[in-house]
């Protein structure tokens, strides 16, 4: 699931995007956090993550830098 879900956004990145002006009103762009957060999370979470972030694009949503959450480590006792 996780290289499907990479490859869709491979796709989107290389032949979707460069056709439509730049807009996104964040830093990193929504496909690049989703690829991001899918690498980090796996395509379940990462995909999640990714379609909270595009709900955020909207024009009442001021945008800016919004890095992928760091993934909590494990504590061991």
């Amino acid at each position: 699931m996780k290289k499907l879900f990479l490859g869709v956004i491979y796709l989107y990145q290389n032949f979707i995007s460069p056709l439509t002006p730049p807009t996104c009103r964040f830093y990193p762009t929504c496909s690049a956090y989703t690829k991001e957060a899918i690498e980090v999370y796996g395509a379940f979470k990462g995909s999640w993550l990714g379609i909270k972030r595009i709900l955020k694009c909207h024009p009442l949503h001021k945008g800016g830098f919004d890095p992928v959450p760091l993934k909590k480590k494990n504590k061991k006792h």
